[in-house]
């Protein structure tokens, strides 16, 4: 049976290739973190420091995930292994096809995996801030900042991730104007920091009554969650706060009173907002720590060691800036413009399937093609 021959090859050859992303997770180095941070949680007076409690139990949900998935791989291997040899002593073509599907599930693992493994960086396993801001245009880029909202949101529910809704801004007459979300998850900054930067879109405009074609822009801005052991220091006369009423999504959370916070980092000129929480000092806690993640991720990117070398900075949202165009019509294409990857499935992606840019940025990132940002 020449097909079966075709899925014995392809068995041998992922065979190997287990054994090799066992090594570049560190399976048996983080085994061995994983039984010396059980031991700590079992201590007593472990929960005596609730902070951290919290972080070794994060750091350990982090490391079960990867022990699971991959011992998950190694029965994928084995049942494909077992169903092949089945096959091939029966001599029966009929189960040619589930064989076939055993492969390609271990394939696809095997890639869950390879992804996970590049997520290396120091922040990676942390929770993700993105900030959504439209560009010029009004309306028509207002509408396209709530469809990035949409696209973002969807994704995170396809890998599992939660998503607090922080600041919502609605646009004029549609659409939003601004919004930022947090997305909690063990690795959810390393899933997206690529996706930071302005993304384009070419359509037909639903409110052009003319039919004519658009192009609008909006800028994703995404940071890291730091941790409050990290120190960032930031003078309170530096910054200035601002109150206003909530509005915009966010359910049972906005109120009627002037709760929601705007944060102004005066040497900067970097602005964050929270709304969402049920406090006014429930949202400026939360504004600081999003401000504390901007300033730090500023410096490190431009390798500055104090606060104040920050120069307020302003992402152009225009033509020659963008790392990505969705365009509807003529034709149907989502491009990166840093790896070249792109999708003719424009509404898949629009619903969230954002795995091969983000494999593509990550594995170019590795490669050094790319610079992390």
């Amino acid at each position: 049976m020449i097909i079966l021959d075709d899925v014995k090859r392809d068995l041998s050859q992922l065979a190997p290739d287990v054994k090799d992303i066992g090594d570049a997770l560190g399976i048996a180095a983080i085994s061995q973190r994983y039984e010396e941070l059980t031991q700590k949680s079992s201590e007593p007076g472990f929960f005596d420091d609730p902070e951290k409690s919290r972080a070794i139990f994060a750091e350990m949900s982090g490391i079960k995930e990867k022990l699971d998935k991959f011992d998950a791989l190694k029965v994928m291997l084995e049942d494909a292994q077992t169903f092949v040899e089945l096959a091939e002593e029966d001599g029966d073509e009929a189960l040619l096809p589930e064989a076939e599907e055993h492969v390609a599930h271990v394939k696809s693992a095997l890639e869950d995996l390879r992804l996970i493994a590049l997520l290396s960086g120091e922040y990676d396993s942390k929770n993700a801030i993105l900030t959504f801001h439209a560009g010029a245009g009004g309306t028509e880029a207002q509408d396209w900042v709530a469809m990035l909202y949409r696209m973002y949101n969807r994704f995170a529910v396809r890998h599992g991730f939660t998503i607090d809704v922080l600041d919502y801004l609605d646009g004029d007459e549609a659409g939003i104007k601004s919004a930022s979300i947090m997305i909690k998850g063990v690795n959810a900054y390393g899933f997206l920091k690529g996706e930071n930067g302005v993304h384009r879109l070419v359509r037909v405009s639903p409110f052009d009554s003319s039919g004519r074609r658009h192009t609008s822009f909006a800028s994703l801005e995404v940071m890291p969650e730091i941790d409050d052991n990290i120190e960032i220091e930031i003078r309170p006369e530096d910054v200035r706060m601002e109150v206003f009423r909530s509005s915009g999504a966010g359910g049972q959370h906005i109120n009627k009173t002037s709760s929601a916070v705007r944060l102004i980092h005066i040497p900067t000129g970097i602005v964050v907002a929270c709304q969402n929480e049920r406090s006014q000092f429930q949202n400026r806690d939360m504004a600081m720590k999003m401000l504390k993640s901007k300033l730090f991720q500023v410096a490190q990117r431009e390798h500055l060691d104090h606060i104040e070398d920050i120069k307020g900075e302003q992402l152009q949202i225009a033509w020659g800036s963008q790392i990505r165009s969705y365009v509807f019509m003529p034709y149907t294409l989502v491009k990166d413009h840093r790896t070249s990857f792109e999708n003719g499935n424009v509404n898949a992606v629009m619903d969230g399937d954002l795995d091969g840019f983000i494999n593509a940025y990550l594995k170019g990132l590795s490669r050094g093609e790319i610079q992390d940002r």
